[in-house]
């Protein structure tokens, strides 16, 4: 008698920076975190102020994270896909 096994899930960091992740996160951070700051802090800018720097940095990050988390739960949901397939 067989019984099928279930084959591991791959780790995090291979879904988080396998498969060209890393890069299409950071292209999509530098156009909405862009995006983000001019619409957020713009009227800062245009004043000839420099908006803090934290704030900038974090509307850059979440963009980032989004994508990553993005890729990670579509990377997992394509794994059980293909696994269902296969029983």
């Amino acid at each position: 008698m067989t019984t099928a096994t279930t084959p591991p899930s791959p780790p995090i960091t291979q879904l988080m920076f396998g498969d060209g992740t890393p890069k299409k996160a950071l292209l999509t951070a530098l156009v909405v975190g862009t995006i983000l700051t001019v619409i957020n802090h713009g009227d800062t800018i245009i004043m000839g102020d420099w908006p803090p720097l934290l704030k900038v940095l974090l509307t850059f990050c979440t963009p980032y994270c989004v994508t990553t988390w993005g890729a990670i739960t579509g990377k997992r949901a394509q794994l059980q896909r293909d696994l269902a397939r296969l029983t």
